[in-house]
């Protein structure tokens, strides 16, 4: 922990040295950054921002991680449809979704939704190789005594699959979580008049330095505070099983 402040602190002054040097109008120092978050904050301004974008990579994450989670366990099971899918999955993986913005925002329009489709379709990909992972790290001989004991193929999901698989989903929700905030903000620096995308990216048209960085900061601390309270619910609800690594990620 003390490690980690130290390098903040280190972070914070190296920051307000090459302020120092540059001048405010370059880069605008951790103080008036603070200021400025303050200003936000007491006016009503920031929270307002910092829920839509929230909004969208939750409603992003939901839309995209419900599939990316049951589609392994259905081509586990449909081993033809794996590998007739196998090829598409990994090209639409490789595809910048950044790219997909303008046919999101035709097809979406500039609202929320053309938002929340670019983020479902980075959260889709995420989650869904990492349960796959987790299938396929399922011991064999678990499965094969599991059916001999007369286990139907509910059970073997609820009792075998899904536990092997669970750690593997946690480790993909800390990447895909804030991947999706970040994803939502990306968007809005796009096509937005809301959210902390649209903040950076008004501040920086106007040239207020300030307010730009106040924003990339207010964005730094939620994806910070997404990734806290991810562990955390990981460590509480997986106490019980061993650290797992998933390996390169390829289709199920």
């Amino acid at each position: 922990m003390w490690d980690r402040i130290i390098f903040a602190a280190a972070l914070a002054a190296v920051w307000q040295a090459g302020s120092a040097w540059a001048g405010p109008e370059q880069i605008s120092s951790p103080v008036l950054v603070v200021q400025q978050i303050y200003v936000w904050i007491a006016s009503g301004v920031l929270l307002g921002h910092v829920g839509y974008t929230v909004l969208e990579a939750a409603l992003g994450f939901l839309i995209g991680a419900v599939p990316g989670l049951l589609l392994p366990l259905v081509l586990r099971r449909h081993v033809f449809l794996a590998a007739v899918l196998d090829p598409f999955i990994m090209i639409g993986y490789g595809l910048p979704k950044i790219a997909f913005i303008p046919l999101f925002i035709v097809w979406f329009g500039i609202g929320i939704w053309s938002k929340v489709a670019l983020v479902a379709s980075v959260s889709f990909f995420l989650v869904f190789f990492s349960t796959s992972e987790g299938v396929r790290a399922v011991d064999p001989r678990l499965l094969r005594m599991a059916k001999v004991a007369g286990a139907s193929e509910a059970q073997l999901l609820r009792t075998i699959v899904l536990p092997s698989a669970t750690p593997f989903v946690f480790q993909a929700v800390q990447i895909a979580l804030p991947l999706s905030i970040g994803g939502a903000a990306i968007a809005e620096l796009i096509s937005s008049n809301r959210g902390l995308g649209y903040l950076i990216q008004s501040s920086a048209g106007n040239f207020e330095i300030t307010g730009a960085l106040a924003a990339v900061a207010a964005l730094t601390l939620i994806v910070a505070l997404t990734n806290i309270a991810v562990a955390a619910a990981e460590a509480q609800l997986l106490a019980w099983r061993p650290q797992m690594t998933p390996s390169t990620p390829k289709a199920a």
